[in-house]
């Protein structure tokens, strides 16, 4: 009977950044007290609506001998933002221990580390390019032979010009 040979485990494999950065990622949200980086990927969607752009988990702290109680949550926060958040910790608590499915975290404090907000979401619709725009861009390109490359350059070149 013959052996079989191992999963083929190549480098030069095509794999997704998240991919890529998990196993380098992960020593460094343990010191942080989570145990995957599940909480701070999906904070958009485990937050409450009012708090997810204005708030970010920064650390999650277990107690010594807390048994099945959950830990304490420290979140950065806005500036304007902090009272607001203190006021309705349990209601972050109670949204964070409902998207995992059980006690996850018992109380919700302010982190001390400065609050930055995260990028524009994706999906947000260039500007339309103006007649002049489009007209510079035409001028540029009309001496190419190849439809193919003049689009594709027209197409970057109205990006470019119309980036925000």
């Amino acid at each position: 009977m013959a052996k079989s040979e191992p999963e083929d485990k190549r480098r030069n494999r095509v794999s997704r950044l998240g991919e890529a950065l998990g196993g380098v990622l992960d020593p460094v949200f343990s010191k942080r007290g989570f145990a995957s980086r599940e909480i701070m990927t999906n904070w958009a969607v485990i937050a409450p609506s009012i708090y997810k752009d204005v708030t970010f988990p920064d650390k999650l702290q277990w107690r010594r001998n807390a048994g099945d109680e959950g830990g304490t949550l420290f979140l950065r926060c806005a500036e304007g933002q902090r009272l607001a958040v203190s006021h309705d910790a349990d209601l972050i608590a109670g949204s964070v221990n409902r998207y995992f499915g059980y006690v996850l975290v018992q109380s919700v404090k302010l982190s001390a580390e400065p609050f930055t907000p995260r990028s524009a979401p994706r999906g947000e619709a260039p500007a339309e390019p103006d007649a002049e725009t489009q007209a510079e861009i035409d001028a540029q390109l009309k001496e190419l032979p190849d439809e193919e490359l003049k689009s594709a350059l027209k197409r970057l070149g109205l990006g470019l010009k119309t980036r925000r």
